[in-house]
């Protein structure tokens, strides 16, 4: 436990965090990677590049520090990185050197004004977060279907649109068991010409895993910094081929109550999990609208799927093309959506900030919204 004295000294440095944040999240990045090369097998090159991780670092240190008389106020949110670090294989002996490395961090940007005592402070604080995510991932490894990477064979490859493709792999090596819709896989490969592995997180889109586990993946063409797993898989994997999957994880998955209506809805990629959301609460008896939002009707995947339950009366089926009729607003859903339904959303972080403005806009209760960025964990979620 933390005492007051602690807490208080904590609380006394969000100004300074708030300033330099990013600049400390920055230097303990580099200085971590130079000190063990080893972890670049386990991080995400190109939102190092992008400055995407260092910000969201950021903000979770910053959110810590306003929370600091309450921690489990950020449970969820740590819940979530949670996840995300059982599915990476992030073990307890990787916590000592992230500690090492971050105090090192806020000495190094701070310079004096990291005092012994501020120090101390923030020493004695991220043992105790360190502890938090360490209980709680021990518990999620426990839960995982298997341990560790294990190989899948690439049984089908479909184009669900001009942009994604879906796979279905299976696996001799170890058994799958009903996966939750929502959930996503990690896989790990390791791209001719590159010095490390990469791992990505990637949805699953099914919850009927007969004739195997399907994931779906968005080819990332965006940027100087390219998608370097997604256009591999794209490019380079074929029927027949191994990858290696990590167990499903992800806590992003329908709790509510059977007899509630619920809305989908989804922006691009993001579709992905919602499409095994609809297929789950279908077979529930649920009373659904779906609603997703694209380019043009050419970039909608899954049409086949969709089209399957077209004539399903539990279904309500509104799509909305930005290329003709401009973005979803608060007219638009509120000719759709009465206001008490159980919203889950999926999308990239721009598409559900401006949900969750339009949301605030209809007098929705943030409770009733669950949503999952796709991309790292961003001020959305804090």
């Amino acid at each position: 436990m933390l005492t007051e004295e602690t807490k208080s000294i904590i609380k006394s440095t969000i100004p300074v965090l708030e300033e330099h944040g990013e600049a400390i999240t920055s230097a303990f990045y580099k200085h971590m990677f130079a000190e063990h090369p080893e972890l670049l097998n386990v991080f995400n090159k190109t939102n190092q590049k992008l400055g995407r991780q260092q910000t969201a670092l950021a903000q979770t240190v910053i959110a810590a520090a306003k929370h600091i008389d309450h921690l489990e106020a950020i449970i969820p949110n740590v819940n979530q990185i949670a996840h995300k670090h059982r599915a990476l294989e992030i073990k307890p002996e990787h916590y000592p050197i992230v500690g090492e490395n971050l105090i090192w961090a806020i000495q190094h940007v701070l310079g004096d004004a990291a005092t012994p005592e501020i120090v101390d402070a923030w020493t004695q604080t991220y043992g105790v977060i360190a502890d938090v995510f360490i209980k709680m991932e021990a518990a999620l490894y426990d839960e995982a279907d298997w341990k560790d990477f294990a190989k899948f064979k690439v049984v089908a490859i479909k184009q669900e649109s001009p942009d994604i493709k879906s796979f279905t792999v299976q696996s001799d090596a170890v058994t799958v068991k009903p996966v939750k819709a929502g959930q996503y896989i990690t896989v790990k490969v390791h791209p001719e010409g590159e010095e490390n592995d990469a791992l990505r997180h990637y949805s699953i889109c099914s919850v009927d895993i007969t004739n195997g586990l399907k994931f779906a993946v968005k080819r990332d063409v965006a940027g100087e910094e390219k998608g370097m797993v997604s256009n591999f898989l794209h490019d380079n994997v074929k029927v027949g081929d191994e990858i290696l999957l990590s167990a499903p994880a992800g806590e992003f998955v329908v709790e509510a109550d059977a007899d509630k209506s619920i809305v989908l809805i989804s922006g691009g990629v993001g579709m992905t999990p919602i499409m095994a959301m609809l297929e789950d609460e279908i077979a529930k008896g649920r009373d659904i609208k779906f609603i997703h939002s694209a380019y043009n009707s050419e970039a909608v995947p899954f049409k086949d799927e969709i089209t399957k339950y077209h004539n399903n009366d539990q279904v309500h089926f509104y799509f909305n093309y930005s290329e003709t009729a401009g973005r979803l607003n608060k007219a638009k859903l509120a000719d759709i959506m009465n206001g008490d339904e159980e919203i889950y959303m999926c999308g990239s972080v721009g598409f559900m900030e401006a949900m969750l403005e339009v949301f605030n806009a209809m007098n929705i209760d943030r409770s009733q919204v669950h949503f999952e960025p796709f991309g790292p964990k961003m001020s959305i979620t804090i």
